[in-house]
């Protein structure tokens, strides 16, 4: 009688599933005079039907046709993706910023699951969570065993709805329970904006989702009230994008009304768009300086390049991703969704910046950049050379700095974080953001701290070495070269302790960095930056030098490290 049941309520669930195949593959053949098309949905139609019928186990038809759909998207484009139901609250904090939840981001330390950054004035923060907290049980589940995806899923949940969260944090004798009410989580756009010094106004841009555009225009009325303002330094740096038309609002409030910001160009004509600037603009003389990275994507980039392209302003930093593809979501049966590539847009010079060729793959499958023999030329409002197929290369360019490798080792394995904790637990306030300094004598506490703990790592030198013996060994011909590599490994073998003096500045920065964030949260540890970021030091002495800018500007002056691209001929 099981076994009835379990057959019957099988092809109840696949017959259901045939049926709906049956009736869309049948109505599509009427609209579509493609017969390869027909053709191939008849053909995985039959397929699915007999695998169901014949394969040796039992089958889930959810799971395979996700399954197959995944794996026919994944040959297209990274950024054509099918949206379950499940997954519909991902997608709206990605094009709104908000979900219901607790606020806070959480990670994993060994087997704990710690509270990384509670979002100040949101619910985890309202009932002093702090990071470093480690959690124990949600609800009375215990967190053991569970991913950071899973943690995430559960705390987040309607807005109103109470969650029970069990705390363990260093130095308490016992747990910590705190029930905590779920909010709507709104994810700022801008989590931070000011005046770097008296003439000169910052705001860092972290996403395009809804409203973006008014959140920029507000920041900027509010740094206008500075008397003194004669500058602005614009942040996209590690901003992937979001919503064209926010990106369309934020340009228009440097150019006139009527200008062409980016047009999308697609398969059909209905995604054929002229993207316009609609409203007054809100300053069209103030000097932009706009710093990106190769983070600095979709969006980002039609802002970046439509102010480059229309001479503006200066792009500083280093080439832009270059994701030059559109997405629209189309909604499909059974509450679930498709978020499809329907066009490319092109900035207002004509260029499109995308830099890998989906369209033209090898023979294995996989895809690289658009090849120089197909890169063009095209010019700015004033004439300056700009080209296409990589992303926006910025006017002045500065190489990333590099970080050593003790100072990724403290960081990946959480040391600076770590202490971080233990320094709040120990200090119950510090000095504002922008006056708090890591003394000598917090770094030689700090090097106390990390003095029983594992931090080892291997310099660039020794890992070279390491390969050549790997090589060496591979060739049969180590012994002869071995006395000498020995003697080479002594003298390169890195020192702990003196590297921990030779890079203490910069080690020393990002422990300020992680305390402030203790306090002063995603504004105090973006405020605690600033001081020591060469690229915003740039910016500022270029807007300083009226020559020079304009020199950018006008072409009269061109980076010597700028890349000298050679144009498809005609």
């Amino acid at each position: 009688m099981n076994l009835l049941k379990k057959l019957s309520k099988r092809f109840k669930i696949f017959g259901a599933v045939i049926l709906f195949l049956v009736i869309t593959f049948t109505t599509f053949s009427f609209v579509n005079t493609d017969f390869e098309v027909s053709k191939n949905l008849d053909i995985f139609a039959t397929l699915y039907k007999e695998l169901n019928n014949n394969y040796v186990d039992d089958v889930n038809p959810g799971d395979l046709i996700k399954t197959a759909i995944e794996s026919m998207l994944e040959s297209l484009d990274p950024y054509t993706n099918f949206i379950p139901e499940s997954d519909l609250e991902d997608y709206k904090l990605l094009t709104t910023g908000q979900y219901g939840g607790v606020g806070a981001f959480v990670h994993r330390d060994g087997d704990n699951l710690v509270i990384s950054d509670p979002y100040e004035g949101f619910p985890a923060q309202k009932n002093d969570l702090r990071a470093g907290d480690i959690i124990v049980e949600i609800n009375n589940q215990s967190v053991k065993g569970k991913s950071t995806e899973n943690i995430s899923e559960l705390l987040r949940g309607q807005p109103g709805t109470t969650i029970k969260l069990l705390i363990r944090r260093e130095g308490e004798p016992k747990l910590i329970e705190k029930n905590i009410t779920r909010e709507e989580i709104k994810v700022e756009n801008i989590p931070y904006s000011g005046m770097l010094n008296e003439t000169t106004g910052y705001f860092k841009l972290n996403g395009f989702t809804q409203n973006a555009g008014k959140e920029v225009k507000d920041v900027i009325l509010k740094l206008k009230e500075s008397p003194n303002l004669k500058s602005i330094i614009f942040d996209l740096r590690g901003n992937g994008g979001g919503l064209l038309n926010e990106a369309v609002n934020i340009v228009n409030l440097f150019v006139e009304k009527g200008q062409t910001v980016v047009k999308t160009i697609g398969k059909l004509k209905d995604k054929n768009n002229s993207h316009v600037t609609l409203n007054a603009p809100i300053d069209l003389n103030i000097p932009i300086v706009i710093l990106v990275d190769k983070g600095s994507a979709s969006a980002s980039e039609i802002v970046t390049g439509a102010i480059q392209d229309l001479d503006r302003g200066v792009i500083v930093g280093q080439r832009t991703y270059g994701k030059g593809l559109v997405q629209n979501v189309v909604s499909l049966s059974y509450n679930t969704k498709l978020k499809v590539t329907v066009a490319k847009y092109y900035i207002p010079s004509g260029r499109c910046i995308q830099a890998i060729d989906y369209s033209h793959r090898n023979e294995d499958g996989s895809v690289g950049n658009v090849p120089d023999s197909l890169i063009n030329e095209f010019k700015t409002k004033v004439g300056r050379v700009v080209y296409d197929g990589g992303g926006i290369e910025p006017d002045v360019i500065i190489e990333p700095k590099e970080i050593s490798d003790i100072t990724g080792s403290l960081y990946s394995k959480l040391l600076i974080f770590n202490y971080a904790t233990k320094f709040r637990r120990e200090n119950e306030k510090i000095a504002p953001a922008k006056e708090f300094q890591v003394s000598d004598a917090v770094y030689n506490d700090f090097i106390t701290f990390i003095s029983n703990k594992d931090y080892d790592y291997s310099t660039t030198s020794e890992k070279s070495l390491n390969d050549f013996k790997e090589e060496a060994i591979k060739h049969n011909c180590f012994d002869a070269v071995k006395n000498e590599y020995e003697a080479l490994k002594s003298k390169m073998m890195h020192n702990k302790k003196a590297d921990l003096n030779t890079y203490k500045n910069e080690i020393k920065q990002l422990l300020k960095e992680e305390i402030v964030s203790r306090y002063y949260f995603q504004k105090g540890r973006i405020e605690a930056s600033l001081a020591a970021d060469d690229e915003i030091a740039k910016s500022i002495e270029i807007l300083n030098d009226n020559a020079k800018y304009n020199a950018i500007l006008n072409g009269s002056f061109v980076d010597p490290k700028k890349t000298i691209r050679k144009s498809k001929k005609k």
